[in-house]
């Protein structure tokens, strides 16, 4: 497929998922993210992906580079400029112990699987391994780094991706559909440091991921608006970014605009222009669709499989390690989820699972745990690999 049809359809398919969202209840249920990421699979599946040496690869490649590397830095702040900061300040000593907790479960899950999975023949397990410790920690930007940091075999990389995708994708599946209820039924802590003012933020599920009324004329110029600061924050960060490492590091833009974002969050006049969270989702499912599509599935084959095993494996015991260290400090199931999801799947699946959720007190919290994750998963993957290769 024409790599320009194949860049409409990444602006293209989330307008329409937009519409479904608002016209048939069933896509509500489904969730925006989850539609789009079913879109963007399916695509991968046909073989309308060109990849490898096929025609238009490189230049498709480059292109999802640019449009994942602008949509997420767009969308935080337009997430955060209806958020009340003072939710998570209030929630801050339970927001710490979940994220350290998080990220000690992660990093013990990938100890545990080294030692059990040593000799099963996967080649190179000391940089997978730090592969997943980088992606559980920080997402696809840290996975990537590692990739290139510790010069990791491209198949490998691939093959490594594409099985964390397959175990990852039901988990988002299983929360989104009600999974969640289940850790509020384990974790059933109240957010007891948590205090909500009803006329300052409505948490209704109607309200939350309201698409209605986005294309209205009225609110268009307000939205432009919110989406000016969002491009100033993010040539801020990028122009801090030359300043302080001499290139456009993207840890420092992300930390930058989410500050930005949260600043700009305590000004009523930014606060109450409207449809900015669905302005944000909207960049979300753009990023969704592409980093789905890049969905691999036909580099599966020989002992490769064991990889998937050896994903699946730290996923369910960091999830398990993350829930019993939770429940010993009586963190909530809804803090914990957005936790736990923050870290295994980044920022940008925070709002679809808080929406499911119908709890936009955790938002912020879910974010800032993301972003952490982003500061400290290089460092940990290679950590990570010293310390493995070394054994």
């Amino acid at each position: 497929m024409n790599v320009y049809i194949i860049a409409a359809l990444y602006l293209i398919v989330p307008v329409v998922i937009v519409f479904l969202f608002t016209k048939y209840s069933i896509a509500r249920k489904v969730g925006s993210v989850i539609m789009a990421y079913a879109v963007g699979i399916i695509l991968a599946l046909s073989g309308a992906i060109p990849t490898g040496t096929d025609p238009g690869a490189e230049n498709l490649a480059s292109l999802q580079k640019t449009l994942m590397s602008i949509t997420v830095p767009l969308a935080i702040p337009l997430m955060l400029f209806s958020s009340d900061f003072k939710l998570w300040t209030k929630s801050l000593p339970k927001t710490v112990i979940a994220l350290i907790s998080g990220l000690v479960a992660i990093v013990a899950s990938v100890f545990i699987g080294f030692f059990l999975f040593r000799e099963s023949g996967i080649n190179d397990l000391p940089k997978v391994s730090a592969l997943m410790t980088s992606i559980y920690t920080g997402g696809t930007m840290n996975f990537y780094a590692i990739g290139s940091a510790l010069n990791v075999d491209p198949e490998t990389l691939i093959l490594t991706y594409t099985f964390e995708v397959i175990v990852t994708f039901p988990f988002i599946v299983f929360l989104t559909a009600g999974g969640f209820k289940l850790f509020r039924k384990l974790l059933p802590f109240p957010d007891e440091s948590i205090t909500v003012d009803e006329s300052s933020i409505n948490i209704s599920g109607d309200s939350f991921e309201n698409y209605n009324g986005v294309f209205k004329r009225s609110n268009f110029p307000k939205m432009m608006l919110a989406l000016g600061i969002s491009v100033l924050f993010l040539a801020f960060g990028a122009a801090l970014s030359l300043l302080i490492t001499g290139g456009l590091n993207e840890m420092v833009i992300i930390l930058t605009i989410t500050t930005l974002g949260i600043l700009a969050s305590f000004s009523k006049k930014i606060q109450k222009l409207p449809k900015t969270f669905e302005l944000g989702m909207f960049f979300i499912l753009i990023f969704s669709v592409i980093v789905a599509s890049q969905f691999d599935i036909y580099s599966i084959g020989g002992n490769a499989l064991t990889i998937c095993w050896f994903i699946l494996f730290i996923m369910i015991t960091a999830i398990t390690i993350h829930l019993v260290i939770c429940r010993a400090f009586k963190v909530s199931g809804d803090l914990y989820t957005v936790a736990m999801v923050g870290m295994l799947c980044s920022p940008p699946f925070i709002p679809p699972i808080v929406g499911a959720m119908n709890n936009r007190k955790v938002l912020i919290s879910g974010i800032t745990i993301g972003l952490v994750g982003y500061a400290v998963g290089t460092y940990l993957g290679v950590t990570m690999s010293l310390i493995l290769g070394m054994l």
